[in-house]
């Protein structure tokens, strides 16, 4: 992790270190945390799934957007989550060299996918309301294209450590893996450099941007019609607090990761105890627990299907007229023109 303060060393893979960064009450308290988050995220991702599967009705193509960011959410919560919990356990990462890379990649490799995905419901929400390129359909062709791309550009991007160009290593407190921030290698900063601009800053980008244009048409729209207090109003207001959870979140669980990490690669000099470099590692994986709350539970067509099966009432129908769809603008206000 950025900040790490020791270097990592073969024996570190196999038993604690002489003098460890925390306390054995720390790293068990880290456990609990950790395992509370996974656990989260596992039952909350796998009923999106599992729903999902169930019903013919949520198999509608922007929810496959919104299915594919709780597989790969689930994958972190998984490949990350339950073996961080697992190491944290142990007090040092007791999975070998040979984990700590597979581990790395693999919470890597999701991780980036599900900001590539958060980016394309961004995208896909101005295009559909703001309509800057005429009227647009979001068909099953378009979901597909965009899911098979936030894999393939995730894949394309946490390779190359497999094969030289960068690598992954231990993080932080030593008990879990990313790609390694604080080697100075020069092969090492270009790729760290490469992957911060374009699997950080270029779905940021489209994030922000999207959203601002969403929330200028709601407002614009909300003045033109002279409605204030009426129904297109009220939409305005709740896909804007929406819109706003949705940014403040991403912003809460990546921003601070990435500031870290750059401020790694260009103060190396910056002393960064290991405890203060893995807070920024909790936000982040803690991402996969409400990413599914934001963009699903608050969306009514998967509630209404998702709320009953966690309650074990897979008969009942929930209804709540008074919830927005998270990444869904419904009928009086998907109909906003731009102009």
């Amino acid at each position: 992790m950025p900040g790490s303060v020791f270097h990592p060393n073969a024996s570190m893979y196999f038993g604690p270190p002489e003098d460890p960064p925390l306390s054995r009450p720390g790293y068990i308290f880290l456990a609990v945390i950790m395992a509370f988050f996974t656990g989260l995220a596992t039952v909350l991702n796998g009923t999106v799934i599992i729903v999902s599967l169930m019903h013919k009705q949520l198999r509608q193509p922007l929810n496959y957007a919104l299915v594919n960011l709780a597989v790969a959410d689930l994958g972190s919560a998984l490949f990350g989550g339950a073996l961080t919990v697992i190491t944290n356990a142990h007090g040092y990462f007791s999975l070998g060299r040979t984990g700590c890379v597979l581990e790395g990649f693999a919470v890597a490799l999701c991780g980036i996918t599900s900001l590539c995905t958060v980016a394309l419901i961004a995208v896909e929400r101005m295009f559909v309301v703001c309509k800057p390129l005429g009227p647009i359909s979001f068909d099953k062709t378009h979901a597909l294209v965009g899911i098979g791309f936030s894999w393939l550009w995730s894949l394309a991007w946490n390779l190359p450590p497999l094969f030289g160009w960068g690598r992954y290593e231990l993080e932080g407190i030593g008990t879990s893996c990313a790609p390694d921030w604080h080697n100075r290698e020069p092969s090492n900063v270009s790729y760290i450099m490469s992957y911060f601009t374009v699997c950080f800053a270029v779905p940021f980008a489209f994030i922000v941007l999207s959203y601002g244009k969403l929330l200028w048409t709601l407002h614009k729209v909300s003045k033109r019609e002279g409605v204030e207090g009426g129904a297109v109003a009220k939409g305005e207001t709740r896909v804007a607090f929406m819109v706003v959870l949705m940014v403040l979140t991403f912003l809460v669980s990546w921003l601070p990761y990435a500031s870290l990490a750059m401020t790694v690669v260009f103060l190396p000099g910056v002393p960064i105890s290991p405890l203060v470099g893995t807070v920024p590692v909790y936000l982040a994986k803690s991402s996969t627990a409400y990413n599914p709350i934001i963009y699903i539970y608050l969306n009514k067509q998967f509630r209404k299907y998702a709320v009953p099966f966690l309650l074990c009432r897979p008969g009942q129908l929930m209804e709540d007229e008074g919830s927005e769809a998270t990444t869904m603008v419904e009928s009086g206000v998907s109909k906003v023109s731009p102009s």
